[in-house]
């Protein structure tokens, strides 16, 4: 294992080349599975995102609308893994309160909380003309 510098400092038993290559994707593929095991918030941006990638089969969503969903959906999803590893970094350095703490912590969150907003209304601005013409195709207004 490297230091705290990361990979900028390697040690004598880290394995070179494309071992260590695909050992990173293990490690992100750990990281992504333990955040939706343990992170509340990480397992409801997953059930939106299927309900999402739905919704947008049901309403044949067009190719770059659903490019803009996906990019959304990654946005959010990337944001909750960095709250989650900014959680975990402030508890391990600051397992008592501190005020900076609540900073780092509340600024991840915001950060998960603006993105989740920018999504929301990118599914509002695809989904929303598309239910109005269903419901109104249903129940036979014009």
């Amino acid at each position: 294992m490297g230091t705290a510098r990361g990979a900028l400092v390697k040690t004598k038993d880290e394995p070179k080349g494309k071992r260590a290559f695909i050992g990173g994707f293990d490690h992100a593929w750990e990281g992504i599975v333990r955040a939706v095991r343990t992170q509340r918030n990480m397992r409801f941006h997953a059930l939106a995102a299927v309900a999402v990638v739905v919704a947008g089969i049901v309403f044949r969503v067009g190719v770059v609308e659903f490019a803009v969903l996906f990019l959304a959906i990654v946005l959010v999803m990337a944001m909750e893994l960095v709250n989650t590893a900014v959680e975990a970094c402030v508890d391990l350095v600051s397992p008592d309160f501190h005020p900076l703490a609540k900073i780092a912590k509340d600024a991840a969150a915001g950060a998960v909380f603006i993105a989740s907003i920018g999504a929301a209304i990118i599914g509002a601005v695809i989904f929303v003309p598309r239910a109005v013409e269903l419901g109104a195709n249903f129940f036979g207004a014009s």
